[in-house]
């Protein structure tokens, strides 16, 4: 640890320079921690399965799939790293307990921290989670929800048996700049375009979002505060919305009024239409069930201070303007609005 002094000429200790492995640094989360942790002066490598990324030259790149332990293991042969921050999930194949373990084998005995990103899925439902709560069995029916539920269970283990250094985060929806799935930016193509909003059943489901700067910041926090090995942290906005007042906020953050057509959740899914697409008709993978959290742990230990919603969604809308990757498709928001009665449609609830 470094130090420097402060005003009033008191010695103050300085976050340490580490090495730092990425697993998965070239899409939404690990291209925003790159970024922060080389701003912070980390030397930092990145392991994904292509050859080359466009990070910079001060990230090394170190080539392998880490769903194949054996290329994992070769990988990272002799190769030592005091950080390894774990986010990266297959959404084709799943990324298993097993896949995991197995990379936290390979780390080496020195590791400071292992910081695997985990979600409030692994909760498998409910409201007002806390940390110690029951994470989901290992025989839930969501693949995704098992695996991260079944990860974070494998994770501890290891920590009780042999002081594994891990830390787990459970986010919920991440937004902000940068976002690579089509989540803000869907509703801001049909509100910049006047049309209406297709809204599942009541509306009324909860969502909880987080910044991806406010993620990152606890993910660098997870590494440089003492004694949370073993320790697993909600890293949310305190406060969730309902799907309406969701679309409400990304509304406000572009300058539009929105306007609504209700449609019956299950006659949503009975004509082709589905959370994760390719018939989207609320944002990529947000009409799920209700899974929300408490995050005193995070505020309390981390100092955890995530940016006003409105205020992350109107710089996430200046970023969108410039960077909108997405080419929207309404083909089956007009087959369902064609033949939606006078009555589904509404102004904003309140």
């Amino acid at each position: 640890m470094g130090s420097s002094t402060t005003t009033n000429g008191s010695k103050r200790q300085e976050p340490a320079k580490r090495k730092v492995l990425v697993i998965g640094g070239t899409l939404f989360i690990g291209r925003a921690l790159v970024k922060e942790l080389l701003k912070a002066g980390h030397e930092v490598s990145i392991l994904h399965r292509k050859t080359r990324h466009d990070l910079g030259k001060k990230v090394a790149s170190i080539t392998a799939d880490r769903n194949d332990p054996e290329s994992l293991k070769r990988a990272l042969a002799g190769k030592a790293f005091d950080v390894i921050y774990d986010n990266v999930y297959d959404w084709e194949r799943g990324t298993t307990a097993a896949q995991v373990e197995a990379t936290a084998r390979a780390a080496g005995s020195n590791l400071h921290r292992y910081v695997f990103m985990s979600s409030v899925a692994a909760y498998g439902d409910g409201l007002n989670h806390h940390e110690g709560d029951a994470l989901a069995p290992d025989d839930h029916p969501d693949a995704y929800v098992r695996n991260k539920a079944m990860s974070e269970r494998t994770l501890f283990r290891m920590h009780q048996r042999d002081g594994f250094p891990v830390v787990t985060l459970r986010p919920p929806f991440i937004y902000g700049i940068g976002n690579p799935f089509y989540r803000e930016a869907f509703f801001w193509d049909r509100l910049r375009e006047g049309r209406p909003i297709i809204l599942p059943g009541d509306g009324r489901r909860l969502m909880q979002f987080v910044n991806i700067k406010d993620l990152v910041a606890a993910c660098i926090k997870a590494i440089d505060v003492d004694d949370v090995e073993g320790h697993a942290f909600n890293i949310a906005n305190p406060r969730p919305l309902t799907q309406v007042e969701a679309v409400e906020a990304f509304a406000r953050a572009s300058g539009k009024e929105p306007s609504f057509v209700r449609w019956p959740r299950e006659r949503i899914l009975r004509a082709g239409g589905h959370p994760m697409g390719p018939k989207l008709y609320f944002g990529f993978y947000f009409d799920m069930p209700a899974i929300t959290v408490v995050v005193n742990k995070a505020q309390r230990v981390l100092k955890f201070k995530p940016v006003d919603f409105g205020t992350g969604l109107k710089e996430t809308y200046r970023w969108y303007l410039r960077n909108n990757p997405f080419k929207p498709d309404y083909a089956f928001e007009d087959s369902l609005i064609a033949t939606a009665p006078a009555s589904a449609y509404s102004a904003p609830l309140d």
